[in-house]
């Protein structure tokens, strides 16, 4: 594996995140309208500030994670939840990868 080929799949990382970044964005917009409740659980509003929490951000994570969203009332919500539950699955593959990569070359040279 060469270096131009390790730079272009950190490249794909990023393009990953930054979609998966804007996914989420837009759940919790969709969360906003049809479940203040859970809204509100997973801090909707401190989400994606600096004073965001943790705790609460993780939850939101383990209930995509856990597909606790399949009960949900809103097919809208379903949607964006199993788009992002796609990107996280993809973008832990390809960081998984990454890392494989990275220690069979530090391995090779």
């Amino acid at each position: 594996m060469n270096t131009v080929a390790l730079f272009w799949a950190l490249c794909v990382v990023c393009l990953i995140n930054m979609a998966r970044y804007y996914s989420l964005r837009a759940l919790l917009v969709v969360l906003r309208g049809c479940d203040p409740l859970l809204y509100q659980y997973v801090d909707g509003s401190g989400f994606f500030t600096a004073h965001g929490q943790p705790g609460k951000q993780l939850r939101l994570v383990r209930y995509i994670f856990a597909q606790r969203y399949l009960d949900h009332h809103d097919p809208e919500f379903i949607r964006r939840c199993e788009r992002v539950r796609g990107q996280f699955m993809l973008t832990s593959a390809l960081c998984g990868l990454i890392a494989v990569s990275l220690i069979a070359l530090a391995i090779w040279h």
